[in-house]
This record gives C-alpha cells, sequence and structure tokens, in this order.
C-alpha cells in the first residue's frame, strides 16, 4: 500500500516504515504529524485518486530528526574578464518515518 501525499508544498510517494527527507518542519523532535492532503492512495491495485484530495484518508509519520542536506556548489563566471565567485548551500531538512497511511 502506498500513498502520494503533499508535504511542505511538495508531493512525495510514501510507504509505512519509510524513511523520507522533506524541506524543514517546524516540528519537535520524536512528535507525531498528521498530513491530510492525500492526493493518491493504491491498496494493493485498488487505486483511489482524490478531487483533489481524498477525504477522511492521513498519513501519520514521527520526526527523527533534522538535518542539513550535502552541500551544493554554486560557481560563477565570466571568461576573459578575471571574475570568479563561489558560493555553498546546505538545505535544511526534516527526517520523517511513516508509521501509518490510513485510506
Amino acid at each position: 500500500m502506498y500513498a502520494i501525499v503533499e508535504i511542505a508544498g511538495q508531493q512525495f510517494k510514501v510507504e509505512e516504515g519509510q524513511k523520507l527527507y522533506v524541506h524543514r518542519l517546524d516540528a519537535e523532535r520524536g512528535s507525531v504529524l498528521d498530513f491530510d492532503k492525500v492526493l493518491l492512495i493504491d491498496n494493493g491495485g485498488n487505486i483511489t485518486v482524490g478531487a483533489p484530495t481524498i477525504a477522511g484518508a492521513k498519513v501519520t509519520a514521527e520526526v527523527v530528526s533534522h538535518v542539513k542536506s550535502d552541500k551544493v556548489l554554486v560557481f560563477h563566471k565570466k571568461r576573459r574578464k578575471g571574475y570568479r565567485k563561489l558560493n555553498g548551500h546546505r538545505q535544511c531538512m526534516t527526517e520523517l518515518k511513516i508509521n501509518n497511511v490510513v485510506a
């Protein structure tokens, strides 16, 4: 059984027991979150599609930790001008463990 759910403005395919990294959520470590914007549920080949969401469906997840993702380097250069600039960025992420998918 899997579901497609919207978390923090992005859509994710989730299953029970899966670990997931999403953009930083304002929640304490160890807290349990309910996401009710479920767009699709597949229960053993029986597919339910929402318009736009499925009424009564929700996904329950637990906040495992808050981490930073890998560094992304952004390099700017203009040829023959001597202009070079290097910037780095690390996105703040929240690690979630999907506990339950309720149809």
